[in-house]
């Protein structure tokens, strides 16, 4: 069989390329390839995905289609962006690689990306929120992972040549960001045959959110900050379904949206789907069980990951603040005083960069195309549609009011006075 062109692959073929690919077969001991166990488990959206079990190994297999799987060859869709992908994987993995799994082998002509197999108990994190989980090294991880990716592609430690450079590699993946600036920044503030929410309980809510002008002033600013500024390399699709986790690891996956664009979009993205998972918790609640606790947790686990972060952020800005990175130049902020100044503006900034774009990811999750299953498992549909109100009540007001906000932990106190 020839793979000299692009193919959707089945389990049949697959074989087939793992065998004629020695970077995969090396990795599962197949010599009976009679015994391979595969299976299919692309989360129906974008991709193929499969788990491939060997004899003395494992791995993934993940494969682009040039549509979107859960629309069909309707909605075309580059396939290009498994390169995107398997470039992050590879940058971000050389930057954090206790939190991101290790490529093997990646196919341009195939749109097709070999890794490794998160083995149980690995689970989507949002799936262990949804079943009320605590993971107590999920904060200390994600602020290590996304303070040392942040950083160390932004113009804090490169210099503008090197910086340039990577932001035109980028350029690239521009459907995936069309997609990005449609689902997030415009449809849920207009009518658009995509959206979606919990009818009827939800009608005037969704209405409201088109009609409101304030709104509609904030949001244009970040899709403006989203499309013009590459001030890193951005996961760009950082929530809590591109996360797995067990008690002591925390793996990201899926950065197919990557680009070089504002911080505040992956921080945000990630602290927003906490902040639904907390509000969807009072649908998840059953006799003997009110969540209680574990709301309180999920708070923590939001204060800790954004003080987590800002500490690490700022001990790396430290340790490199004589390096190349040229946004601020080590003979013009020369002293303590100046530079620490600096730091905070900085870090005040991107707090509330990322408390805009975090509400921005709520709101498109309630009244946009793509729920999330925070909400979708609740069954009853007027008991969702009431965690769901007071998620998008919060995120219009966190959208709106951000800028009040000096930090983290008056966000949270917020978030327990509308809870």
């Amino acid at each position: 069989m020839s793979f000299e062109e692009f193919k959707p692959l089945n389990e049949k073929s697959l074989v087939e390329y793992i065998k004629a690919t020695p970077a995969l077969s090396s990795k599962i001991g197949a010599d009976k390839y009679d015994d391979l166990v595969i299976k299919e488990v692309g989360d129906g959206n974008l991709n193929f995905v499969f788990i491939v079990v060997g004899s003395s190994g494992s791995l993934v297999i993940k494969q682009a289609l040039p549509y979107i799987r859960c629309i069909g060859e309707s909605w075309p869709m580059t396939k290009e962006r498994a390169y995107f992908e398997a470039t992050t994987l590879r940058k971000h993995g050389a930057l954090s690689p206790d939190h991101v799994p290790e490529v093997y082998h990646f196919d341009r002509t195939m749109a097709l990306i070999g890794m490794r197999y998160l083995e149980p108990p690995h689970t989507i994190l949002r799936k262990g929120l949804v079943a009320g989980i605590e993971y107590p090294n999920l904060a200390d991880h994600m602020a290590d992972y996304m303070a040392k990716t942040l950083f160390f592609t932004s113009l804090l430690y490169h210099d503008t040549t090197e910086h340039r450079r990577a932001v035109t590699e980028f350029c690239g993946n521009v459907e995936l960001c069309r997609l990005t600036e449609q689902v997030v920044f415009s449809d849920p503030y207009r009518v658009s045959t995509f959206n979606r929410w919990t009818s009827p309980y939800l009608d005037d809510d969704a209405k409201a959110v088109r009609e409101d002008s304030a709104l509609k002033l904030e949001i244009a600013e970040l899709k403006s900050m989203f499309c013009e500024r590459a001030q890193a390399l951005i996961h760009g699709d950082l929530h809590t379904g591109s996360v797995m986790v067990t008690q002591d690891s925390t793996q990201v996956i899926d950065p197919e949206f990557s680009f070089y664009g504002p911080m505040g979009f992956d921080i945000g993205a990630y602290l927003g789907n906490l902040i639904l998972a907390f509000f969807a918790q009072d649908g998840h609640t059953t006799h003997g069980n009110d969540r209680k606790k574990y709301k309180q947790w999920i708070l923590r686990t939001i204060e800790q990951t954004w003080n987590l972060f800002n500490k690490r952020f700022i001990a790396l800005w430290d340790q490199h603040k004589d390096g190349p990175g040229e946004a601020y130049l080590a003979d013009i902020y020369n002293n303590d005083e100046v530079l620490k100044l600096v730091q905070e503006n900085y870090m005040r900034n991107l707090l509330h960069d990322s408390l805009g774009f975090g509400a921005a990811k709520m709101i498109r999750r309630i009244v946009g195309v793509a729920h999330v299953e925070d909400f979708e498992s609740i069954e009853e549909d007027k008991r969702r549609a009431d965690c769901e109100r007071s998620a998008l009540e919060f995120g219009k007001m966190l959208l709106k009011e951000r800028r009040k906000f000096k930090c983290i932990g008056e966000v949270v106190s917020a978030i327990q006075q509308q809870s």
